[in-house]
């Protein structure tokens, strides 16, 4: 029952890191056009951080979910 749960568990996770890796995208995109106003691009920076940051989270917590369901 285990394995399952943690199956799903990785499932779920790589799904919440891809998630956040075209969160960060889409502000990286934001923070780097010139035409945006500079408060705009500012807060898109901040964000993309917080967005790779959860992106790093969810693929780590993926690794183990994938690791524990082998066991």
């Amino acid at each position: 029952m285990n394995t399952i749960k943690n199956a799903a568990n990785y499932v779920s996770e790589k799904a919440q890191g891809a998630a956040s890796q075209g969160s960060k995208e889409a502000n990286k995109s934001i923070a780097k056009d010139s035409n945006v106003p500079v408060e705009t691009r500012a807060r898109a920076a901040g964000d993309m951080v917080k967005d790779k940051l959860d992106q790093h989270n969810h693929e780590a917590q993926a690794s183990v979910h994938k690791e524990q369901s082998k066991h």
